[in-house]
Formats: C-alpha cells, sequence, structure tokens
C-alpha cells in the first residue's frame, strides 16, 4: 500500500487475462495515434485541449486520477505542468501502461506520477481516495455511465473536483445509419451516450456544478485536418512505421468519423462536475 492506493494492481499477473486478451491500443494502435496527436497522446489536442479541459481547475498538492490514461502523455504532462502531490494514471490495458511507467522513471516524474492497471470494473480506489478525477477521451469505452458515475463519485473527496473531455453523441437510442457505419469502422468497443444522459448520471450519483461543453465545432476541422495530413504529407512516414494497411483501414475510418461530425451526431464534449463539501 502507498498513500492508501493498492499497488498491486499496477501489473497483470502471467497467464492473466489481460495477457490473453488482445489489447485494443496495442504497439501498432500506439505508434499510429502518437504519430498523429504526439508522443504520449492518444486522443486529439495535444496540450492545448488539456488545458481547456482543466483551467478553472487548481492541482497544486493535490491528488489526482487520471482514468484511461493511455501510453502516459496527458498524465505526465498535467504531473509538469500543474504541480499535484501525486498522479495517478488508470488504464484496463498493459501496454499503455508499461509504456506509460517508463516514460515517466525516463523523465525523473516517477516520484509524482505513477500508472495502475486492473481489469474493466470498479476503480480499484479506496473511498474518496482524489481531490481530482480526470479523463481525456476515454470513458466512451464504458457503457454504463450510472454506474461509472458513482464509482467515480465514491473516489472524490468531498469538495473534490471532476473534469473531463468524452466522445459523446447528439442522442441517446438508436445510431445512425451513418454512425453505424462509424462504429464498425472503429471497431473499438465504444458505448457513446448523449450529454444529457452524463447529466443525469452525474447527478443521480450526487454531482453538482454539473456542466457541459459541446466541442464538436472544433474537433469537426481538427478531424478535417488530421484526414487531410493522413493522406497527404503523413502517410509515408506513418505507414513505413505501422504498414500502409493500416493506415488506409484508419483513412476510412477518419472519413466515416468526418460524416458523423459534420451532421452533429459525434459530439466530443467537456464533462465538468464536484462532489459536495462536507
Amino acid at each position: 500500500m502507498t498513500d492508501g492506493i493498492d499497488d498491486s494492481t499496477s501489473e497483470a499477473p502471467p497467464g492473466s487475462a489481460a495477457d490473453e486478451a488482445a489489447p485494443e491500443y496495442d504497439d501498432t494502435a500506439i505508434r499510429f495515434l502518437e504519430a498523429l496527436w504526439g508522443e504520449g497522446f492518444l486522443s486529439p489536442g495535444g496540450p492545448d485541449e488539456v488545458r481547456r479541459v482543466v483551467a478553472d481547475v487548481d492541482f497544486a498538492g493535490k491528488r489526482v486520477l487520471d482514468i484511461g490514461c493511455g501510453s502516459g502523455g496527458i498524465t505526465l504532462f498535467l504531473a509538469r505542468e500543474y504541480e499535484p502531490a501525486k498522479i495517478v494514471g488508470y488504464d484496463v490495458e498493459q501496454p499503455v501502461v508499461d509504456l506509460a511507467t517508463r516514460r515517466a522513471r525516463e523523465q525523473g516524474l516517477d516520484g509524482i506520477a505513477r500508472f495502475v492497471r486492473s481489469e474493466p470494473g470498479p476503480l480499484p480506489f479506496p473511498v474518496e481516495s482524489f481531490d481530482i478525477v480526470f479523463s481525456k477521451d476515454a470513458l466512451i469505452h464504458v457503457s454504463d455511465k450510472e454506474t461509472l458515475f458513482r464509482d467515480i463519485f465514491r473516489l472524490l473527496r468531498p469538495g473534490g473536483r471532476f473534469a473531463a473531455s468524452d466522445w459523446l453523441t447528439s442522442h441517446d437510442g438508436a445510431p445512425s445509419e451513418a454512425m453505424r457505419a462509424y462504429l464498425a469502422a472503429e471497431g473499438l468497443s465504444f458505448g457513446m451516450a448523449s450529454a444529457a444522459r452524463y447529466e443525469r448520471a452525474m447527478a443521480q450519483a450526487g454531482f453538482v456544478d454539473i456542466r457541459t461543453v459541446n466541442r464538436n465545432e472544433w474537433y469537426r476541422e481538427v478531424a478535417r485536418g488530421e484526414l487531410e495530413r493522413l493522406t497527404g504529407p503523413l502517410y509515408a512516414s506513418v505507414a513505413e512505421a505501422v504498414g500502409a494497411d493500416y493506415v488506409d483501414k484508419n483513412i476510412r475510418t477518419w472519413s466515416a468519423m468526418q460524416t458523423v461530425l459534420d451532421s452533429g451526431e459525434h459530439c466530443p464534449t467537456h464533462v465538468f462536475g464536484a462532489r459536495p463539501a462536507a
């Protein structure tokens, strides 16, 4: 045990389900996404978009959880730039946690930042462990938003803050044909929901000061530029790194995504809330 958090969750034992199941974000996926979005970033916008999400959050001297930390770039960015006392990056996949742990050590941040892996399900931390819970485009992988937000609320100390970005839809219920085509092209475990459902789930969990900010207009244009780079100046170098077939598959995915961004059905969104003070 360290600072009330069980270190035993940081590695998967040999032969575990984590070893047997193929990760969605394997080495090839990491190399591809980082070529597009920058080292350590497995979602769009880089440091500037992270700064927008946390603009009103004071990290200094706080204990922070980053849910869905991926290969650690955002966790380590927060550790460097915002001076938390401790920050824990959490993910369900071993390859990204291993890479993030190595990067923390290489950057001399392993005294502040550490990385934890566990099976999908309840977050493996004690009640009221954190002052701030952050996430960047990772909660989309959890379909049960109601249970998720009850769990996040459980981890926050009284007065604690939640600040996140995530990929939402404009409505609940059956997706459009274009959205179904995009989700099939992604081939990932996406459980998308609307801002209204997020807000209801957070309110039911006990959050106050709930707020969502639709970022579709921003990402609609950013994604268009990403697609232009993939089909143009980035193609050769990324194809050399991950293979032309992999790049071609993702060009098809980005094209399908652009359709649902342009229609407004795909809504990257900032999500905020707080646990009431005691």
